[in-house]
């Protein structure tokens, strides 16, 4: 079995960078100690682009200088002795990892010949199955089979091993055809359509090509990609009617018409926003026009540069745009096209890279992914004008996890939407203020809370609340599910679930967990949310339903109910909760393994546990921690979280009869990614 793949365009231009990064997801799925290498690189210093793009995203920490080669140079002045020190360095590597992917040199230092034979020599000498990529770029579909067959035949010349070959590029009207005249070989051939994107550079891109420094805007929008320049050197209503969006605006410095114009067109949300502004000649607006940008509640990047307006132009529009990890759009776009376009699992089998027996953090968020996309459910999000919202929405939505509905003012969505650079057009924007849908809502609520009192006035004026909307829509089944938290609390996003969706037959209390992925295994900890002081019955209860949603989602369940002592070494008022909770487990669940009152380190350490509790089928083994009260199960999982790197997925709250569930305000983007995959999968059972 191989210790890796080399994966290698076989002539200029591939886009061999997007399909290395979306085969270094694929390979995470199963690896856990997973390397990057780059046997040949063009700076002398050894600094590298794609190391830096797949290195932040490996869970093994590894020195950026151990993941090269050496420099192109030194392969042209002794090829042989070059080849010697390569494989040196990749053995290095390789000792540290389960696997590495070799990504091949760039064809920027030889003709493309010389280059794949090159490149081939090196898999062949590491001893790496090869993965070619070739263009389909301006090519007819016989052109783009003869390329395929011209790199499968130089990496077996050098006595190499093709897995699969990639047609990277192609345009999307002819990937069938294409698909077509490159099948039914013996080595799979994936084909991948062009994507305009990936090429297009950022504003952060075009400021270094035009060697422009920063005056102001949020750092974060330097990374969006542009979709073209535009000179600006005509009045403001001849200027809006010419904007596009992600158009980078050229203009002399001393334009404030033109800076205070193209601002505004940013933040009204009805106007195409632009990417960017770069100013010309050296010279910045003048310091009352500063001061009204800097008051202004969001600002594009605003560049300047020492260059004439013609010469920005020219070097602004040949500026290379490349995929970078400061360029999270692009890094979505490629992730999509090969989970779509590339068969994940076939490629894994054919390289040999067996089922892992560890679950890291990464494994598991992919795992969730899959999950979902699997299964594609409908998810609505409550805070539809949230950035951190929007930008998750795009990912999940390129990515074909969910189909999602976004809550709020359509226009106002769509201005956050377009001032945060996303594009969640292929989500359905909805208006709780909508006439007939706030009606709609109005007479369920009102139906549903009749026993209380709630009259149809009162329905209306809270339906317009977008937590109840988004309740009210699941109930209805308008969506399979709920995210929501990340500006509202914990309360604002229950309430409504517990007064309209209610708990599952024979659960009489909501209750949560979150998933601990730890560095090799994931657990599950609950409850650290919800139930402040649970007695034995809803201790019980808690942690059968933590052990069915461990189980549900991969994590075979052995139940440890903790306590401040084991077995019976201890008593006291919540010992002895512990211990009739953990009785009634055993009653309502026979078959599920349990333990308590057991202390934590004797739920996780098999040597304490061989003290302690020789004869438990848990100790030492526990994977579902169920903690007696929320002010430990809270603090403990934050201490795990903090101290030791975990990476906590949750609150998951379980119990409801339709998944609802709740971020954390100070939420990431990839929380709400996770949360929603989890919300999906919870609706697919």
């Amino acid at each position: 079995m191989s210790d890796g793949l080399y994966l290698t365009g076989c002539e200029p231009a591939t886009g061999k960078s997007a399909v290395a990064l979306g085969v270094f997801e694929l390979l995470s799925r199963r690896v856990g100690r997973l390397g990057v290498f780059r046997p040949v690189v063009s700076s002398r210093d050894g600094a590298d682009p794609v190391v830096e793009l797949l290195l932040p995203r490996s869970p093994t920490a590894l020195p950026e200088e151990g993941c090269v080669g050496v420099p192109y140079a030194e392969v042209l002045a002794d090829e042989d002795r070059a080849l010697s020190e390569i494989v040196a360095r990749y053995r290095a590597l390789a000792a540290r990892c389960d696997r590495v992917l070799v990504v091949g040199s760039d064809f920027s230092e030889a003709g493309a010949s010389r280059e794949l034979a090159l490149n081939a020599r090196i898999a062949a000498n590491l001893g790496l199955p090869v993965l070619c990529v070739v263009s389909g770029r301006d090519r007819d579909p016989g052109d783009v089979a003869v390329a395929v067959g011209v790199g499968e035949t130089a990496v077996r010349a050098a006595g190499g091993e093709v897995v699969a070959v990639v047609a990277n590029r192609v345009p999307p009207r002819l990937l069938p055809a294409v698909r077509e005249r490159v099948g039914g070989g013996g080595v799979p051939v994936y084909v991948l359509p062009e994507a305009p994107v990936l090429t297009a550079p950022t504003v952060a891109e075009v400021a270094r090509a035009c060697d422009a420094r920063v005056l102001a805007g949020d750092d974060a929008a330097l990374g969006r990609e542009t979709s073209g320049v535009l000179v600006a050197a005509m009045t403001i209503p001849n200027l809006l009617e010419r904007l596009v969006d992600d158009v980078v605006v050229i203009t002399p410095g001393d334009r404030a018409d033109v800076v205070l114009g193209v601002l505004a067109a940013h933040l009204s949300g009805g106007l195409p926003a632009p990417a960017g502004l770069v100013l010309t000649g050296g010279i910045a607006p003048a310091e009352s026009v500063m001061r009204l940008v800097e008051r202004l509640p969001a600002v594009v990047p605003v560049v300047v540069t020492d260059q004439d307006t013609y010469a920005t132009a020219t070097l602004a529009g040949s500026a290379p745009g490349r995929i970078g990890p400061g360029a999270p759009r692009k890094v979505d776009v490629a992730l999509a096209l090969v989970e779509e376009h590339v068969d994940g699992e076939e490629l894994l089998d054919r390289t040999a890279v067996a089922r892992p027996r560890v679950t890291t953090p990464l494994m598991f968020e992919y795992e969730l992914l899959d999950r979902a996309r699997a299964d594609r459910r409908h998810v609505v999000l409550p805070e539809g004008t949230d950035e951190r919202v929007l930008r998750a929405a795009e990912r999940l939505l390129r990515r074909g996890v969910v189909d999602l509905t976004l809550l709020g003012d359509a226009a106002e969505v769509r201005a956050a939407a377009a001032r945060a650079g996303v594009d969640v057009a292929g989500a359905r924007l909805l208006d709780p203020c909508d006439p007939e849908l706030r009606e709609r809502l109005a007479v369920e609520y009102a139906r549903r809370r009749a026993h209380r009192g709630v009259t149809m006035d009162a329905a209306r004026d809270l339906v317009v609340d977008v937590s109840y909307a988004g309740t009210l829509m699941v109930a209805l089944g308008l969506a399979d599910g709920m995210v929501s938290g990340a500006t509202h609390t914990t309360a604002q996003t229950i309430r409504p679930a517990l007064e309209l969706i209610r708990t599952t037959e024979g659960v009489s209390l909501v209750s949560s967990v979150f998933f601990m992925c730890l560095a090799d295994r994931v657990v599950v900890y609950g409850d650290c949310a919800v139930n402040v002081h649970p007695d034995a019955g809803q201790l019980a209860e808690i942690a059968v339903t933590s052990a069915g949603t461990a189980a549900r989602f991969g994590v075979e369940p052995r139940v440890a109910m903790l306590s401040y002592s084991t077995g019976t070494s201890g008593s006291g008022e919540d010992v002895e909760r512990v211990r009739a909770a953990t009785e009634l487990v055993r009653s309502r669940a026979p078959g599920l393994p349990v333990e308590g009152p057991i202390q934590y380190d004797a739920a996780v350490d098999a040597g304490v546990a061989r003290t302690k509790l020789p004869s438990s089928e848990v100790a030492g083994r526990a994977t579902v921690f169920v903690f007696p009260d929320l002010n430990t199960g809270n603090n403990t999982y934050k201490a795990v979280q903090r101290s030791a790197g975990a990476v906590a997925v949750g609150p998951v709250l379980q119990g409801l009869r339709r998944p609802v569930n709740d971020l954390s305000r100070g939420a990431t983007v990839q929380d709400i990614v996770n949360t929603v995959a989890i919300t999906a999968i919870q609706a697919q059972s």
